[in-house]
């Protein structure tokens, strides 16, 4: 692999580590995580591998949506520090080689914005075509709300407008109107800010909703939605060549496929992989293979200069609304029986380890997976000691818990009052007496010591991020094999679904007589003949092997 491929597309082999500042580390004591205490965290983060760190939204926040309710595009929440402090963040992460991305919320503003208080007070008002207004709810206008036990209506009477305003989220979020030149313009400024303070770029939220322009005024002669994510892109890359657009784009794959742009990649450059995350549960469930091999199959190539990104679970729920009904109601009977581990009847709010029961074999076959399967793996904090979820904590919620650091009070998070904390600490058997940095560091044969392994290996391995890849078959269908192939390099790797040890044979077209398998999470050589090979699998077993030529030397 020649530097010059890579240097431009630092994301196609990065690790992605998604933290919220407010839950990660408080350096001040007032039970608030923030940018000082996130400082002092990111040597953790570097030596783990974490290559690249997504923020959630820091800006200023009445805090109703956890922060996705903005009243200024432009600043950092006082709760969390000051502009300098953040700063001095990105350089602490810049010294030790991490990216650093943030949030791009802008498909609505928090009702308490001075934009939309503005727009509200007078038909005049230079913000009123900020947002989208109408005297009353048209009836062909968007559908589907996305909280159905927040929300019965898209559309909220304002008093002091005189007319409805349009919300896909909240009522406390009226939606910008994207189809103005002047809130366009306004969002490249944003951009443009922050980039120019250090992000190498944005996750951007909810970008179905960010473009669609139903219910917008004068809907006969609106701009084409792709093309302002076009211009965008272009836009970022004009200010920052190596800038990353990372989309939530929960669509099937056709349709997702249209967000990267062109065959080189103009739109977006990365799009997270929902429907393979939602089989991959579906495989777990039923712990056979066949439904994550078959959404790698369907799984298009993206194009050139873009990628997909991959994950377990994300803030949100752990979403499962493009399975069907019944294939849902699997993974809701194996990983969320009550009630309350549901949300909204389309998704689980907990975390992987309650979900497997706590299986350390189990638990790690996932992981294993995250980091071989094609894709660019983005963690979410505190998946790599295992956290619990929080369910007395509401919603999406159960999941956004302070960090664990040690067994000391407040999971050493915070050393201030337990009342005052920004959120409760998981309780019980994933609790910080028993889940926590401090123990995983000390403990070769920890869930952390596991990840570091895997991401030392995964960026060993560039044929993971880089190459071709092939779901390879076999008759074991607990089993998942593929391979992936780069520069004359070959990687293979599989994953026992089943609680039970498997043998799996084989075909490796390319590979010959005389070359060897190494295993790369292991000991262990074996010798191919002929292309065929015959391979041991413990339950919920994983394994990744480069082939090695005769007269070759691998040092691993």
């Amino acid at each position: 692999m020649k530097l010059s491929h890579t240097a431009d597309l630092w994301w196609k082999n990065a690790v992605v580590y998604c933290l919220d500042v407010e839950t990660f580390f408080d350096a001040n004591g007032d039970g608030c995580g923030d940018f000082r205490g996130l400082a002092q965290r990111v040597g953790y983060l570097d030596e783990m591998g974490v290559t690249c760190i997504w923020l959630m939204p820091f800006y200023p926040t009445p805090d109703r949506d956890d922060g996705y309710d903005i009243t200024d595009f432009y600043g950092v929440d006082s709760r969390l520090g000051t502009g300098g402090e953040f700063v001095e963040f990105l350089q602490v992460a810049r010294d030790r080689g991490i990216r650093v991305i943030a949030d791009l919320v802008v498909n609505h503003t928090s009702s308490r914005h001075p934009w939309f208080q503005s727009a509200r007070s007078s038909p005049e008002s230079p913000h009123r075509d900020w947002y989208v207004w109408r005297d009353k709810p048209p009836a062909d206008g968007p559908e589907g709300v996305v909280f159905p036990d927040q929300e019965k209506s898209l559309w909220e009477y304002d008093e002091q407008a005189g007319q409805y305003y349009l919300h896909r989220f909240y009522k406390h979020q009226p939606d910008l109107n994207v189809a103005n030149p002047a809130v366009r313009d306004e969002i490249m400024r944003v951009l443009g800010y922050w980039l120019h303070l250090g992000l190498s770029g944005f996750r951007v939220d909810a970008v179905p909703f960010l473009l669609e322009t139903d219910g917008a005024l004068d809907a006969e002669d609106l701009p084409d939605p792709h093309a302002y994510l076009r211009d965008l892109r272009a836009y970022l890359s004009r200010r920052n060549g190596e800038a990353v657009l990372l989309g939530e784009v929960n669509l099937p794959y056709p349709d997702t496929m249209r967000f990267f742009g062109d065959e080189d990649g103009d739109e977006l450059t990365m799009c997270f992989d929902f429907i393979g995350m939602q089989r991959l549960y579906l495989s777990l469930a039923r712990q056979q293979a066949g439904p994550l091999a078959e959404a790698l199959r369907e799984r298009p190539e993206q194009p050139k200069d873009a990628h997909w990104a991959t994950f377990v679970r994300n803030h949100d729920e752990l979403t499962l609304d493009k399975l069907s009904e019944q294939e849902r109601q699997e993974v809701f009977d194996a990983f969320g029986r009550e009630p309350r581990m549901q949300l909204y009847g389309r998704g689980l709010r907990r975390r992987l380890p309650p979900m497997l029961d706590g299986d350390p074999d189990r638990i790690r076959l996932v992981y294993s997976l995250l980091f071989s399967l094609p894709g660019t793996p983005v963690l979410f904090y505190g998946e790599e000691i295992g956290m619990g979820e929080e369910l007395s904590f509401e919603g999406r919620n159960a999941v956004r818990t302070p960090m664990q650091w040690s067994d000391d009070d407040n999971a050493g998070f915070s050393t201030g009052d337990p009342e005052k904390l920004v959120a409760p600490v998981v309780q019980g058997e994933y609790g910080p007496s028993k889940v926590n940095v401090a123990s995983h560091l000390r403990d070769p044969h920890s869930l952390l010591s596991w990840m570091k392994l895997l991401i030392r290996r995964y960026r060993q391995c560039p044929e993971l991020a880089w190459g071709r890849y092939e779901v390879l078959p076999h008759e074991a269908e607990q089993v998942l094999a593929h391979r992936a192939d780069q520069d004359g390099g070959t990687v293979v790797a599989l994953h026992n679904f089943a609680g039970e040890p498997v043998e799996v044979a084989l075909r490796l077209d390319g590979v010959e007589s005389g070359d060897r398998l190494v295993d790369l999470l292991g000991d262990g050589v074996t010798p191919v003949g002929d292309g065929r090979v015959s391979l041991r699998l413990d339950r919920y077993g994983c394994r990744w092997l480069r082939v090695v030529k005769p007269g070759e030397v691998f040092l691993p």
